[in-house]
C-alpha cells in the first residue's frame, strides 16, 4: 500500500505544474500532427484499447476511478459511444489512467492485474459501484472484496497493490498527461487531437465524432467543448 500512497501524493505536485496542450486557432496543422503523435505514444506497459486501431477516429479518455464526472459519462454516455461508434469501426478508442488519490490509483491497479481481457469489464464494474467502494469508511477492503468478487484471491489483490511495474505505469501515464497535455480534469478526452472536457451528454459527444467523421474544417479550429469535470487536486 506504500507505492499506491506515494502515488496519490505525488499527484498534488504533479497536477500543481502547469503545462499547457495547444488548443484553439493556435494549432497548426503542423503542430497539430506533432501532438497527435506525441499523443500516441503508449505507457510502459501498453494500453488499453477498444475497437479499429485503423479507425478513421481515435478517442483518447484520461479518467480517474474515484471521479463521480467519470462514472457519470461511463455509465450513461460510452455504451453509446461503444455501440454505434466504436463496434461499427468509426473510433478507436483508448482509455488512460489519470488517478486523483491512491484509492483511484488503486482501483486501476486492481484492473490491470485482471489482464487486457478483463480490464474494461472491471473498469465498468467499478465505476458503477463506485459509491460501494469510492467513497466509504474503508476503501480498500471494499474494493478487496469486489475483487473477490471478480476472482482474486486476498493473497492477489495484495501482491497487485504491491505490483511495482503496474504502479509504475500509472504514474508515468499521469505525469505525461499533467505535463505535456495539460490535463487538469476528469473525464479529459482527445478526439483526433481535439481536447474535449467534461461528462457532455452522448449527443454532444456524438455531433464531435460525426464532425471528425466527415473531415469538416473551418478556417479556425473550434474551441474545446466542454461539460462538468471533477478537477485534479490542488486546481
Amino acid at each position: 500500500m506504500l507505492a499506491v500512497a506515494l502515488l496519490g501524493y505525488g499527484a498534488y505536485r504533479i497536477f500543481g505544474q502547469r503545462g499547457e496542450a495547444p488548443t484553439g486557432s493556435a494549432i497548426t496543422t503542423a503542430d497539430k500532427t506533432a501532438f497527435e503523435k506525441e499523443l500516441a505514444v503508449p505507457g510502459p506497459l501498453g494500453e488499453m484499447t477498444l475497437g479499429d486501431k485503423s479507425a478513421p477516429v481515435t478517442v483518447y479518455e484520461y479518467a480517474s476511478m474515484t471521479c463521480t464526472h467519470c462514472a457519470e459519462f461511463a455509465k450513461d454516455t460510452f455504451p453509446e459511444v461503444k455501440k454505434n461508434f466504436v463496434d461499427t469501426g468509426k473510433v478507436y478508442y483508448v482509455f488512460r489512467e489519470f488517478p486523483f488519490d491512491p484509492v483511484a490509483t488503486a482501483a486501476f491497479m486492481l484492473a490491470r492485474c485482471a489482464g487486457p481481457d478483463r480490464y474494461f469489464g472491471f473498469i465498468e464494474v467499478l465505476f458503477r459501484s463506485q459509491e460501494q467502494w469510492a467513497f466509504v469508511e474503508t476503501p480498500m477492503e471494499a474494493l478487496k472484496k469486489l475483487a473477490r468478487q471478480g476472482g482474486f484471491s486476498d493473497e492477489k489483490f495484495d501482491a497487485c497493490m504491491k505490483d511495482q511495474a503496474i504502479f509504475d505505469h500509472v504514474k508515468t501515464v499521469a505525469q505525461r498527461a499533467a505535463q505535456q497535455f495539460g490535463v487538469r480534469s476528469t473525464p479529459t478526452f482527445f478526439v483526433n487531437g481535439e481536447k474535449v472536457e467534461g461528462a457532455i451528454p452522448y449527443k454532444d459527444f456524438e455531433e464531435i465524432l460525426n464532425k471528425k467523421l466527415s473531415g469538416e474544417k473551418g478556417e479556425e479550429a473550434p474551441a474545446p467543448s466542454s461539460g462538468p469535470t471533477t478537477p485534479a487536486p490542488g486546481q
